[in-house]
């Protein structure tokens, strides 16, 4: 029934109770920013997606410390070895998308409780695992409550913290969350692998899952008035492409570039990439919208985060076999080694703030792949009896580049994007970030001696493959460099060319008025302006929604 009121009231507020109530000692999350403290339950939210943030990042982190003793203690392949990393990235690669949909219709804290079981359960398998292929099968089903966590965490932030303040200060700590996994991740995993067992990396997870489910019952639920629809078709292509394209990289490592099982899976992925490709064009709510690309410049930043990640995060798999397997380091002085780099990125990501909305974006993105590329060059100087000591600048100079890396690439892929697709946006970029880890992995193994030097492989072969595979990753950063410059600088162009009001990261909202009083379509002015330069302290920057 339609209201009568007039249109300058307020309608009756509604006194039925919610259906999802808290005890009378738990504060609900205002509807606005107010001054003072958060709620209780703006707390508890706040705390869980941390939380269960910071047991994601550090699963990635704290793997790659512990690689060697796993590989000691099953006997492993180098090929076995490696879906230890990529089964977990690929599975949570692939079905991200399709869980940010699924949290949209069925409810973000419904998705986020069934992540943290799967989460928690597949924790339990990688402790107990007797063998290999048992730990690899519970890493893919980690990537896969991992997925469905990564879609629901950020969408009950935003869900919490509706007003700017507070949204920007939980922003605030679920950033330095992040920055913080990685940074203490390597020396964790040391610790934990040298002084207990490489399987208390994942049992530390259990007391964490099962707190976080507890706390669950006062997040508030909450789920999208228009959800899109899955897109069974592409999640299966798209699962079909990455898998078989990553299993022909291990492949070629183990039977060379010509056996006919390295070029079946080649010829798998090309199919199911071409089938993904012709699903994404035609169904009505693609999981992955090819549109999103025509804008060079998001497409510019995708592929600088699939560089970053398929270069430095991936090649650092093998320093670290090397580290341990080469040299002879512990765990623990292996993590010391990464230490310095690794939290100067955390100081670097708070410091490029001041830099953000002063300095163009492509020129802040392009001078950190190039400071990442320099770093891995540097590392090449490792030898055979070297200390692990003359990587550090390199991991210094790497670091550095990262750190000013992600922060930057957060604010353009959210600035890029429409208010209704910020969380899609993001959705892409972990896509990206993730399947960049998978196949870097995968694709720099392949120049990789197939016997493991952790069982008594030539270590000097290790080595040589090392410096081919550090020269490779150092390209790649290069690339993602020029890319970036090309086009992110054509897009500022255009966009100056039609507004000619780009100023610090700002453009004028006047404009944009004129233009639909005049009856015309608004440019995408702002979008573009914001993605060039991102000035997250300015009243126009949104925090749009989940992923941010």
């Amino acid at each position: 029934m339609a209201h009568t009121e007039p249109t300058h009231t307020n309608p009756p507020r509604d006194t039925n109770p919610p259906a999802h109530t808290n005890p009378p000692w738990i504060r609900s999350a205002p509807l606005t920013d107010v001054a003072g403290s958060f709620s209780t339950v703006q707390r508890i939210t706040l705390a869980v997606v941390c939380a269960a943030t910071a047991m994601l990042m550090l699963d990635i982190a704290v793997v790659n410390t512990a690689l060697p003793s796993m590989a000691r203690e099953f006997d492993a392949s180098m090929n076995s070895l490696k879906w230890v990393i990529d089964g977990y990235t690929l599975a949570l690669a692939t079905v991200v998308l399709s869980a940010g949909a699924w949290a949209d219709r069925i409810g973000r804290r419904r998705v986020f409780v069934v992540g943290a079981l799967v989460f928690t359960a597949a924790s339990v398998l990688c402790t107990v695992a007797a063998d290999i292929a048992t730990l690899n099968a519970a890493r893919v089903v980690q990537g896969l409550g991992a997925a469905l966590l990564f879609a629901s965490s950020l969408a009950l932030l935003a869900h919490a913290f509706p007003g700017r303040e507070h949204r920007t200060r939980a922003l605030a700590a679920y950033g330095a969350t992040i920055g913080a996994s990685f940074a203490i991740g390597p020396l964790l995993g040391g610790v934990l692998t040298d002084w207990i067992d490489w399987r208390a990396i994942f049992v530390v997870n259990i007391p964490l899952g099962v707190a976080m489910l507890y706390a669950t019952r006062w997040i508030e639920e909450s789920a999208s008035r228009s959800p899109r629809r899955g897109d069974i078709w592409g999640q299966l292509s798209a699962i079909v492409a990455l898998g078989a394209l990553t299993y022909g990289f291990f492949e070629a490592n183990a039977r060379g570039w010509t056996d006919g099982v390295t070029l079946t899976s080649f010829g798998v992925a090309v199919v199911a990439f071409g089938v993904f490709l012709t699903v994404e064009s035609v169904v009505a709510q693609p999981m992955l919208p090819l549109t999103m690309f025509a804008n060079p410049a998001f497409a510019g930043a995708q592929v600088a985060t699939f560089a970053i990640s398929a270069s430095m995060f991936a090649v650092f798999v093998y320093v670290t076999i090397y580290l341990q397997g080469v040299l002879g380091m512990s765990a623990i002085a292996a993590g010391l080694v990464y230490l310095p780099g690794t939290m100067v990125m955390l100081v670097v990501a708070g410091l490029t703030d001041k830099a953000v909305g002063r300095v163009p974006a492509w020129v802040l993105l392009s001078a950190a792949l190039v400071a990442v590329a320099a770093g891995l060059a540097w590392m090449t100087i490792a030898g055979e009896h070297s200390s692990g000591w003359v990587m550090v600048p390199g991991f210094l100079l790497s670091c550095i580049g990262a750190g000013v890396f992600n922060p930057v690439m957060s604010g353009v892929v959210l600035a890029e994007a429409e208010h209704d697709d910020a969380g899609l946006a993001a959705g892409v970029n972990d896509v990206f970030r993730q399947s960049g880890i998978a196949l870097g992995v995968a694709a720099l193994g392949a120049v990789f001696p197939a016997a493991s030097v952790l069982h008594g492989g030539d270590a000097g072969a290790y080595v040589d493959a090392l410096r081919v595979a550090l020269w490779i990753s150092a390209a790649i950063a290069v690339v993602g460099a020029f890319v970036v410059v090309a086009a992110m600088r054509r897009a500022r162009a255009t966009t100056d060319q039609a507004t000619g009001q780009v100023a610090s990261g700002r453009t004028s909202t006047a404009a944009t008025h004129a233009a639909r009083t005049a009856g015309g379509e608004p440019t995408r002015t702002r979008d573009t302006a914001s993605l060039l330069v991102v000035d997250s302290r300015s009243p126009d920057f949104r925090h749009p929604g989940p992923h941010e």
